[in-house]
């Protein structure tokens, strides 16, 4: 775990250099996948480049837990309450539709997408880059939103299971009690678990090791439904000549 933690530090100082880039920003949940990219960020290109955002829809019961991390970490963060933003889309978003109802789904998948909006707008004034705090459970179930938290310039977690996210924050030295949290999606008021109808354990140990658990059936599913999630957006194939392409 530590040779795995000095080789992410190194990915991202690497490709914050070749884009000549002069930080990077993420936002900051309260979660510990945002806590840990930020962590990895700050010993990357220094704690003095790295502008974490809060973005609450409303109230936010762990908003606090955002602000430790932040502080704890010695980044600059700010605060910026969506919910006008978010509001004022599901009314434009009816009004388009001619409708007084939109389904959960979209309802859902608003904020995600306005925070990432919020992220790359502060990048290209600062010039930064944004990071991407997903990980590989998530991934392979599609537990994510499209072109919300999905996205980003670069993911350090992208490759690591939930099990090994937490390790490598107690790796970073990070406190425990933060690391190891349940994580929660912070959209239904519920745990990513309860969501999800299976833990991660038993997700990760399919992932990593093959074993199939109770709940196979329903993972193997939503990871092919989610695989538009995964893959790059389908364009039609011309047939024309591209001296761009090898």
């Amino acid at each position: 775990m530590k040779n795995l933690k000095n080789d992410i530090i190194k990915f991202i100082k690497d490709y914050v250099a070749n884009a000549h880039a002069k930080g990077v920003v993420l936002g900051m949940s309260g979660g510990k996948d945002s806590f840990i990219v930020a962590s990895l960020a700050a010993k990357a290109v220094g704690n003095e480049n790295v502008f974490g955002i809060i973005m609450p829809n409303g109230n936010q019961k762990d908003i606090d837990d955002a602000i430790f991390e932040c502080e704890f970490l010695k980044i600059k963060y700010s605060i910026s309450n969506i919910e006008n933003l978010y509001n004022e889309t599901v009314s434009l978003t009816k009004t388009a539709l001619q409708t007084d109802t939109l389904s959960k789904v979209t309802t859902l998948n608003i904020a995600p997408r306005l925070r990432m909006n919020l992220l790359y707008s502060a990048a290209a004034t600062l010039g930064y880059l944004v990071a991407n705090t997903s990980n590989l459970s998530e991934r392979m179930v599609g537990y994510s939103t499209k072109w919300g938290d999905a996205v980003g310039d670069f993911a350090p977690l992208l490759n690591l299971t939930k099990t090994e996210v937490e390790e490598l924050g107690l790796e970073l030295g990070l406190p425990e009690n933060f690391v190891c949290k349940k994580p929660a999606d912070g959209l239904t008021g519920n745990t990513d678990e309860e969501v999800l109808g299976f833990s991660y354990a038993e997700l990760d140990d399919f992932i990593r090791n093959g074993k199939k658990g109770e709940n196979f059936e329903k993972i193997s599913r939503m990871h092919n439904f989610s695989s538009h999630k995964r893959n790059p957006i389908k364009a039609f194939e011309s047939g024309r000549k591209n001296h761009f392409e090898n």
